[in-house]
C-alpha cells in the first residue's frame, strides 16, 4: 500500500512540477520496509513525504543547507492543537539561526 502511494506521489510530482525536480529517493527502514519518499529539488532542498497505513501523514521541506529553514506539515492529533481550527491538520515554520563560531588561540 505505502510503495503505490509513493507512486501516485512520483506520479503527481512529476507530472505537475518539472521544472523544480531533481529526483526521488526511497527511504528505507533497516528492516527495508518504505519509511519515506524523498523529493530533491533543483533548489538543493528536498521534501520528505511520510504515509502510513492508518491514514497519518507529514510533509518536511528541508531547507536549511540553503535557507536556513525547515517547513512541516501533518495531521497527527497531537491534543494540544485541538484548539487550531484545522485540527488535526496543522503546519509548523521553524527557522533555524546558523552562527559561526571564532576562537582566538
Amino acid at each position: 500500500m505505502i510503495s503505490e502511494i509513493c507512486d501516485q506521489i512520483r506520479n503527481t510530482v512529476e507530472f505537475r512540477f518539472p521544472d523544480i525536480l531533481e529526483s526521488f529517493q526511497i527511504i528505507r527502514s533497516g528492516s527495508g520496509r518504505i519509511r519515506k519518499l524523498r523529493v530533491h529539488l533543483t533548489d538543493n532542498t528536498f521534501v520528505d513525504i511520510l504515509y502510513s497505513p492508518d491514514g497519518s501523514y507529514s510533509y518536511h521541506w528541508e531547507q536549511r543547507g540553503v535557507r536556513d529553514r525547515i517547513y512541516r506539515h501533518d495531521n497527527a492529533p497531537h491534543e494540544k492543537w485541538r484548539y487550531v481550527s484545522t485540527f488535526p491538520k496543522r503546519g509548523h515554520k521553524i527557522i533555524f539561526i546558523c552562527f559561526s563560531l571564532f576562537y582566538m588561540i
